[in-house]
């Protein structure tokens, strides 16, 4: 079977892929979703097919997207809301997704970014009234747009229902904003108790609970939390709960009797089939890849040695960059996580030097040489397909991938950190010899170097937390792509820059720009 295997992989793999993107392309019918610019202001307009038909025009759902997301984020409720019936409009906020503009101002101030996008948001909702002949308006926001929407909502009286996903905002009164349904998901323990204590406002002297709608629609008091199961941050943009929720929130603000049931359909399921399926194509793919060092290279060090490679640079680095700024790009948090791989980088080299010559005096230290040309070619065929293949589904499931100009430069900027970082990670924790689970153990050091960093400057690096969870992601899914490149090449450098550029390309494109 060995000699097959990658030919076996090769064939599961497609077969994933294609059913994977025959049920999404399936799922968006329906739906006519029409791209268009307000101002400098990317969005996307989703209307059922049959809207043109109706001698009212459905109301216009306005969908903001929060910190690091982008309208493609939310076309999976855009798309819900027009299958049933709504007219929905998702935007790029400045800084975000494919908007050309930074945010200005200070991030802490009302008078600042969050002015700005409020205006936003009333130049998106107006243009989607006037092409559409609307007259009804509802908005939605997640995260960070929770509390845009709720200032949105407070100005403009046009505004019926409020919903807001993953709540925080300190606009919220217990009569403003009108009708509000706030969705949080299961396992997003701080933000449950924040939407209870908002609903709480209105339900005083009772104490809010789930599931349990307080106030009135008529008079627009009406309140409710709902806890999406199993569901997170990010995962509750996709959860049907959330889906159905909604729709029924916004059927009762608008009076609409619907005589069908609400129609609601995850595509998180196939989105993941259609990342593992181009994952697992990896493997075959790396198969390609000549063979580069024999023996392979690498530190080679057992735990014994290992250890304070994997545990120095963790408590060192969030301690050391505390100490010096880190505010040298115009790209919220992006500019520190460069700055956390490179020092990671930096300190993981002096340790690994340190080590080796310690317990191995006279052994090479870096990798062992090899041919150029073919090290050239493998290291473009596995960066080119780690980029590419991922960001292509990325960028057509989940959310923005493909930079404005004005991110290359940034791009360019974050390399020189993930590639130092990635290069010198691979090479300490590779290696014939090298302890078990060296690798992984060094990916989680990584993670809780993030999380003290945190915890130091929480104010400042709070956004990090949401963050986390892609990190790993990345982490496994590159951590995969690497390790068949390694077992190929017997050689560290194509599977880092693999990563490196992965890295360093996803934190460019979906990053906030921020210019103070």
């Amino acid at each position: 079977m060995k000699p097959f295997l990658p030919s076996i992989v090769a064939i599961l793999a497609l077969v994933a892929i294609v059913v994977a993107t025959e049920r999404l392309i399936s799922g968006r019918s329906g739906v006519i979703a029409e791209d268009v610019s307000i101002g400098d202001t990317p969005a996307t307009l989703f209307r059922p097919i049959d809207a043109s038909a109706e001698a009212d025009p459905p109301p216009v759902i306005l969908i903001a997207h929060g910190f690091a997301g982008s309208r493609r984020l939310m076309a999976p409720f855009a798309r819900t809301l027009a299958k049933n019936g709504y007219i929905a409009a998702t935007f790029d906020f400045v800084g975000h997704g494919e908007h050309p503009r930074p945010m200005t101002g200070d991030v802490d101030s009302v008078d600042g970014p969050t002015k700005a996008m409020v205006a936003q948001m009333a130049e998106v909702a107006a243009f989607a009234l006037s092409r559409t002949r609307g007259s009804d308006l509802a908005t939605v926001g997640h995260s960070m747009a929770s509390d845009i929407v709720v200032r949105f909502a407070e100005e403009e009286p046009m505004v019926d229902a409020t919903v807001g996903i993953s709540v925080f905002s300190p606009a919220i009164t217990s009569t403003a904003p009108k009708n509000l349904l706030i969705i949080v998901g299961d396992w997003e323990g701080m933000l449950k108790r924040e939407a209870l204590r908002v609903v709480g406002l209105t339900a005083a002297p009772h104490t809010a609970v789930e599931g349990r709608t307080y106030g009135t629609f008529s008079d627009g008091t009406a309140r409710r939390v709902v806890f999406a199961r199993n569901s997170e941050h990010i995962a509750v943009l996709f959860d049907p709960e959330s889906f159905i929720a909604a729709v029924r929130w916004l059927d009762q603000a608008f009076l609409i009797e619907r005589g069908a049931p609400i129609e609601a359909k995850t595509t998180l399921p196939w989105i993941s089939l259609l990342v593992l399926g181009i994952v697992a194509l990896g493997f075959p793919v790396t198969h390609t890849l000549p063979m580069l060092s024999e023996p392979p290279s690498g530190a080679a060090l057992s735990w014994a040695r290992l250890w304070p490679v994997v545990v120095i640079p963790a408590l060192v680095v969030p301690l050391s960059l505390r100490l010096i700024p880190t505010d040298f790009l115009p790209i919220i948090v992006g500019d520190y996580l460069a700055a956390h791989f490179f020092t990671y980088g930096l300190v993981t080299f002096v340790v690994v030097v340190w080590v080796q010559r310690l317990y191995r005096p006279g052994r090479r230290i870096w990798p062992l040489p090899f041919p150029a040309t073919k090290a050239a070619i493998a290291t473009l065929i596995v960066t080119l397909y780690g980029t590419c293949a991922l960001g292509i589904a990325i960028h057509a499931t989940i959310t923005n991938y493909y930079p404005v100009s004005v991110r290359y430069p940034l791009f360019i900027i974050l390399l020189l950190g993930t590639l130092f970082y990635f290069f010198t990670n691979e090479w300490a924790l590779r290696g014939p010899g090298v302890g078990f689970g060296a690798m992984v153990a060094g990916k989680l050091a990584f993670v809780l170097s993030l999380a003290i960093a945190v915890a130091l400057d929480f104010e400042r690096l709070f956004f990090l937390i949401i963050i986390v969870p892609i990190i790993v992601i990345f982490f496994v899914i590159y951590g995969l792509l690497s390790r068949w490149c390694y077992i190929r090449t017997g050689h560290p450098m194509p599977g880092a820059i693999a990563s490196a550029v992965a890295f360093a390309w996803g934190i460019a494109v979906t990053f906030p720009l921020f210019s103070g």
